[in-house]
């Protein structure tokens, strides 16, 4: 089966690559223009191709030369306060970009489409855990792109007969048990590999925006989901999907959330360092908790988490860290 990866070098997208690769079933090729994406995140002898989901001709040239079976959709920008500042660049990669691929697949035929979405298409839900059946939400517009991909992707199986699935998650984090790939974003906007940049010396203090909400400690409280049980799960999606033929949605989380300040108590815990933190203003579009509930997905996908403890899954990226000072170092 010949899977196309779009976003294949990113962060989520290369621990899914790498997940597939050690299987015998799959042809795996990669799309990814690098805006975000690193090369050096690849395994060797993995198709790759530096093109943008915006470009037409180039993904002409993709779905004729490869002539792919599957799509799974990782290349979106994820920013949710660059989104506020600038949600027209926000629509045209993640909403644009995401229709060019699919009108790439009906007129090749692909029906088959796994998509990176986010629980945070759910706001400031007025009920935690979040179930896959509560109405979307979005307070951002980062959450909104991820809700109208939702919306087009139904649409789109309802006029073209496209199978699909949506799977929502909020906080990927952690980095392969290798520790040869992980977290490398510029700017790096996500709380662990920040707070573990003060642990490496490369910043005096993590921020935390806001200690005002209502939380047991008064700071943001978020699902932290390990990238490879996210990889894991994508297969088992893939594997229901060309199984049952049937559309779906599901979240993907642990059930429980942990507050900022557990973070980086985590972080000081498995580093040994002291960790300042300096609590600033809160930012705009932030809710308070996000918890997605996945009890669907390790039902009907059978999936199951392989990382439960926030200490593990910290440990996993300061594996990754500390021995990638600047990260994958190809910028």
């Amino acid at each position: 089966m010949k899977i196309l990866v779009s976003g294949g070098a990113g962060y989520i997208g290369s621990h899914l690559v790498r997940e597939l690769s050690t299987q015998q079933d799959y042809e795996i090729i990669v799309l990814d223009n690098l805006s975000k994406g690193h090369i050096k995140s690849i395994p060797n002898g993995i198709k790759f191709e530096k093109a943008d989901v915006r470009d037409k001709k180039a993904l002409e040239r993709i779905f004729s030369e490869y002539k792919p079976d599957v799509v799974m959709h990782f290349c979106a920008s994820i920013s949710v306060e660059e989104s506020v500042a600038d949600p027209l660049e926000y629509y045209e990669n993640n909403v644009v970009g995401t229709i060019y691929l699919l009108q790439a697949m009906k007129k090749h035929n692909v029906k088959y489409f796994i998509f990176s979405s986010s629980a945070a298409i759910f706001g400031n839900a007025k009920k935690v855990p979040i179930t896959d059946n509560m109405r979307p939400d979005p307070i951002n517009p980062y959450a909104d792109t991820k809700a109208v991909v939702e919306k087009l992707l139904a649409w789109s199986e309802n006029a073209y007969g496209l199978k699909y699935i949506c799977l929502r998650y909020f906080n990927a984090c952690g980095a392969h048990e290798s520790g040869e790939i992980g977290e490398d974003h510029d700017p790096e906007t996500h709380l662990i590999p920040l707070i573990l940049q003060v642990a490496l010396g490369q910043r005096d203090s993590i921020s935390i925006f806001g200690d005002d909400y209502e939380t047991k400690d008064g700071t943001c409280v978020r699902d932290y989901i390990h990238v490879t049980d996210l990889a894991t799960a994508h297969i088992k999606a893939l594997e229901y999907l060309i199984r049952e033929n049937k559309s779906q949605s599901f979240n993907l989380g642990s059930g429980e959330g942990y507050t900022v300040k557990e973070i980086i108590n985590a972080a000081r815990n498995v580093t040994s360092h002291p960790i300042q933190a300096v609590v600033e203003a809160r930012r705009i579009g932030d809710p308070a908790v996000l918890i997605a509930e996945s009890t669907r997905a390790e039902q009907i996908l059978g999936w199951k988490r392989k990382y439960n403890t926030i200490e593990d899954i910290v440990a996993s990226a300061w594996k990754y860290h500390k021995s990638h000072i600047n990260g994958y170092n190809d910028h």
